[in-house]
């Protein structure tokens, strides 16, 4: 079988909740998807999950069930708007936000299951830096880190990409500003964590973009949709649009990388040393 194209895997993650993270996932992998990439989200926020929520979906299976062995991964994928589709996790089951790294680890190996080809991987993490975030911003290649107009919001974040840089490794961090007043809100919020993060850590720090406060935004959570998709002309839509094409002009990785081998090993699709491991 003829290797697949090398896949984009990008962590979105926050340093802390209600910055607006997960909506930034599916706005994100919509608009991608509206590109033409084959899109794959994973909800990696394993004991509050909600991307199925905020998209209308009920999953019957989801990873608890993959992690208990009690299904595949494949067998969880659910197709969601735009034709991307969805690993769900869980919510409510408190066990699934405390796994151990190598509880972790088995999840991201269970992406050796999986078939049909794929361009783009999000991977949705939940807040803060539980064991599960340590291991899906390590497996990924990009990270991008979500942030608001709130003084946790922008210390929680600096306090992440420290832990991420100091013990783990990850040196580049794409930051979006999300609910934004307006561009230049937006990029005074990446300053204030580029300041910081220049002076004290040897890490690459990037603007993707901000997306502004949009009241479609609200009416769309409501609905169970993406705004891309239910208020296509809105200024949420066109701030995903435009940071989707800068996400599209990342370069690809060229070979496997990253701590986490095996889950870059999947996504290239080296599928003969996958059935004889």
């Amino acid at each position: 079988m003829k290797d697949q194209p090398p896949v984009r895997v990008i962590a979105v993650t926050s340093g802390k909740g209600g910055v607006g993270k997960s909506n930034v996932t599916v706005n994100l992998a919509v608009t991608l998807a509206k590109a033409g990439q084959r899109v794959m989200v994973m909800d990696a926020d394993m004991g509050l999950a909600n991307i199925d929520v905020l998209l209308g979906l009920t999953p019957r299976l989801n990873l608890s069930h993959v992690v208990h062995g009690e299904a595949s991964l494949e067998e969880t994928i659910v197709d969601g708007p735009a034709g991307i589709r969805i690993v769900p996790a869980s919510s409510g089951v408190a066990a699934m936000s405390d796994l151990t790294p190598a509880q972790n680890a088995g999840v991201i190996r269970s992406f050796s299951e999986l078939t049909d080809p794929i361009d783009v991987l999000l991977v949705d993490t939940a807040a803060g830096l539980s064991d599960s975030v340590v291991s899906y911003t390590r497996a990924a290649r990009e990270v991008i880190v979500v942030v608001c107009d709130e003084p946790a919001s922008i210390t929680d974040a600096y306090a992440m990409i420290k832990v991420m840089h100091r013990d783990y490794g990850v040196d580049r961090f794409h930051v979006l500003a999300n609910q934004a007043q307006d561009v230049k809100q937006g990029r005074e919020l990446y300053n204030k964590l580029a300041r910081v993060a220049e002076k004290f850590l040897d890490v690459s720090l990037d603007f993707l973009g901000s997306v502004p406060y949009d009241e479609n935004l609200k009416k769309a959570v409501q609905k169970q949709k993406t705004v891309v998709e239910a208020y296509p002309r809105s200024a949420a839509s066109n701030a995903f649009k435009q940071i989707a094409k800068k996400t599209q002009a990342w370069p690809l990785p060229s070979a496997m990388e990253g701590h986490l081998e095996f889950f870059i090993e999947r996504l290239v699709n080296y599928s003969s040393q996958e059935r004889e491991l």
